[in-house]
């Protein structure tokens, strides 16, 4: 069995759990049509276009 030589010191130990690892917030694209903040490359949950064309029909309220 391979065991390790040498006990890992508390500083190499904690850069492998440092922030490096931790997931970063998504990119959010402002919607041409609406203004609303969405996530790039997807239809906005607003009003429903992409790329200045409506996808989805919302109803309206």
């Amino acid at each position: 069995m391979a065991v390790p030589k040498r006990k890992v010191s508390k500083a190499r130990r904690d850069s492998r759990r440092s922030s490096t690892w931790k997931l970063e917030n998504p990119t959010l694209a402002k919607c041409p049509q609406c203004g609303e903040m969405n996530l790039a490359h997807h239809v906005c949950k607003n009003c429903g276009s992409y790329k200045g064309e409506t996808i989805v029909a919302k109803a309206e309220k």
